[in-house]
């Protein structure tokens, strides 16, 4: 472990209690996992085709891109600054120039709600994918019940993973690595090769499909940015992982930037390939597999050849989920040990085994699990968690930056930064997000009926208002931002207790 991460942690108040293992390229992975093209775009493609369709997804993809670039670029300078498990929360607190703790407090809670919801929206798209593979294999029916019993299973195996099997999670994330940019590249080989006929390019980049209910072109359009806007989420797992990275003021910020331009370049192509390849497109659609690019796979290359392309999918997908796992884990942990989860003390304690907060990677899996229960009497509600998670997370993601881009020529830069462009750049990151919160808390289909209703609104008021009211009532007396643990030689005698000395 280099000295100076170990020095520049103390510096920020924290002990060393998570194994510093992970090179640059382990933490490009882990991001880069949890942004899954062959998660986020696969899982809403289905989404996509009925709200804005080809013209929305292909175009959409590009231009929410672009503001993504900005707003991971934002993140990125100020990770350089405070490599922290923390993260976001962390970075707010240090950049709050007034009311410090609650805008570490209100950081945090969207932070950890996006979280598990982006945990809970990964693996329950693994389930549907997996659900009709089986259906397709075994005739195990793709229903919501047995959507959610093989969602139960799949967490609950990350969860194990995550707390027996740590080393072999990350080599896991080094393998996913390359299995998804072969698997796009094979699934977009066997696309273009295999089929007799492929849709034409006005198809393809100009075809606008409306099956939402609502009149506006350009409001089902901007409906259809969440495929995109999902996707590429989840790259704050690199500043989660920065204590347990080696060069972690570097790597940590090319982990952020580097995941989403590799995922913005081979996602395109995946999407394109995709709709290139659709025969029969309301076939597809509404696909008794539920899953309309598995209809597509088949119909473009026939049952058998289909069926491997939906298992390279899922296997993706599966990488994707054991991820997001692991960094929701880690900010629960950082959180936790600041104090501001109920029962802290537990969700903060550390496996002295593995050096891995196992108490928190369980209550991130049962955190996913209740948030994707509603898909048992609402098809809407897997939209609805994709929308939680592009609301909590980006919501994070801009608190920092937005108080990066307001402490102006007072922000301490880290070694990695943007220079002159910082507060540009976060000024329109800053817009952007402010955009999509209030896009995609509106409703997605209509008529609103109980069914279709977006709950996102209503999962963020339960949420969010409890920490509101906590705050009020309780936090704002005792909760003073991230919690310095100690001394030097504090922090010296807990690495040695971790360390069995």
């Amino acid at each position: 472990m280099s000295e100076s991460d170990e020095t520049r942690l103390h510096s920020l108040g924290y002990a060393q209690e998570l194994r510093r293992s992970l090179s640059g390229f382990n933490n490009f992975a882990v991001s880069f996992t949890i942004i899954s093209i062959l998660s986020g775009c696969l899982t809403l493609y289905g989404f996509g085709m009925k709200t804005g369709g080809p013209a929305a997804m292909i175009w959409g993809w590009p231009l929410v891109g672009v503001f993504v670039v900005l707003v991971g670029l934002g993140m990125a300078e100020v990770c350089s600054s405070y490599p922290t498990a923390g993260g976001l929360y962390y970075w707010a607190a240090k950049l709050a120039k007034r009311n410090a703790p609650a805008w570490a407090w209100f950081t945090g809670w969207f932070n950890l709600v996006g979280q598990v919801a982006v945990t809970a929206g990964i693996d329950f798209g693994a389930a549907l994918f997996l659900n009709a593979f089986l259906d397709l294999q075994f005739g195990f029916a793709a229903t919501p019940g047995h959507t959610v019993a093989l969602l139960a299973i799949i967490l609950l195996a990350h969860a194990l993973l995550n707390t027996f099997g740590v080393r072999v999670v990350a080599v896991l994330n080094t393998i996913s690595v390359w299995w998804h940019l072969l698997g796009v590249l094979a699934i977009v080989v066997v696309l273009a090769v295999v089929p007799d006929k492929h849709q034409d390019a006005s198809f393809v980049f100009g075809e606008f499909v409306n099956q939402t209910g609502w009149s506006s072109p350009l409001y089902v359009f901007l409906l259809g940015l969440l495929l995109a806007q999902y996707t590429l989420t989840g790259y704050d797992a690199s500043a989660h992982m920065t204590e347990e990275t080696r060069g972690a003021a570097v790597a940590g910020p090319r982990g952020i930037v580097m995941s989403i331009l590799v995922s913005l370049a081979a996602g395109w192509v995946l999407l394109i390939g995709l709709t290139f390849a659709i025969q029969d497109y309301d076939g597809a659609a509404g696909s008794a597999t539920g899953v309309p690019p598995a209809q597509v796979f088949i119909d473009a290359v026939g049952l058998a050849t289909g069926k491997v392309l939906l298992l390279i999918c899922i296997g993706a997908q599966l990488f994707c989920g054991m991820a997001a796992v692991t960094g929701n884990s880690r900010m629960i942990y950082a959180f936790a040990r600041d104090g501001a989860i109920p029962g802290s003390r537990v969700w903060h304690r550390i496996n002295k085994r593995t050096r891995t907060p196992t108490n928190s990677v369980w209550l991130a899996a049962v955190g996913a699990f209740l948030l994707a229960v509603p898909y048992l009497w609402s098809y809407t509600a897997y939209a609805a968690v994709t929308s939680i998670a592009v609301v909590g997370l980006y919501t994070a993601y801009v608190i920092p930056i937005f108080l990066r881009v307001r402490a102006g020529e007072d922000f301490e830069r880290g070694p990695w930064h943007l220079g002159r462009w910082g507060r540009p750049i976060g000024t329109v990151a800053t817009i952007w997000v402010g955009f999509i919160f209030v896009l995609f808390m509106l409703p997605q289909v209509y008529p609103v009926t109980w069914e279709s209703l977006n709950y996102t609104p209503i999962a963020f008021a339960v949420v969010l208002g409890g920490a509101a009211l906590w705050w009020i009532v309780s936090a704002r007396k005792w909760f003073t931002g991230p919690k310095v643990q100690g001394s030097a030689a504090e922090l010296a005698a807990v690495e040695r207790d971790l360390a069995g000395d």
